[in-house]
């Protein structure tokens, strides 16, 4: 992850703080992953729902990523672990990828680590975005 400032919506970090503090008691307690969401969202500007830029990745929002090494697009949804769904694109929050893009903005680049090395990812598009759409308890 960069420090490049990222956008949470207020709400988005309610329902993350109690992801986290719930997750404590789950096979997620021991998640790298975990530690580096809560380390991304204690640096977030927070916003409120209405006033998040509508080219932020919020939680819902389906996105288009372009990869910077091998230039292919993909389209994912980040979403709470509940509803993740690798083969409908539906990303957790929990997933390195989940974590690596929520606060990102169009234009903006990204890496996480994977077994094979780093991966680097540019914000493409917003293809969703729910507050941008008015749907402001997604």
């Amino acid at each position: 992850m960069e420090n490049k400032p990222i956008y949470i919506t207020a709400f988005d970090l309610e329902r993350l703080q109690k992801l986290i503090s719930e997750a404590q008691f789950t096979e997620y307690r021991k998640s790298e992953y975990l530690k580096i969401l809560e380390t991304e969202i204690a640096r977030a500007t927070v916003v409120a729902p209405q006033d998040i830029p509508n080219d932020v990745i919020t939680m819902n929002s389906v996105v288009q990523l372009q990869d910077i090494d091998t230039k292919e697009e993909e389209v994912y949804t980040l979403v709470f672990p509940e509803n993740a769904d690798l083969a409908k694109g539906k990303i957790s929050i929990f997933a390195p990828i989940g974590t690596a893009m929520l606060g990102y903005r169009v234009g903006d680049l990204f890496e996480w680590k994977v077994p094979a090395g780093t991966r680097r990812l540019r914000v493409k598009k917003i293809l969703y975005q729910p507050e941008g759409s008015g749907d402001f308890d997604l």
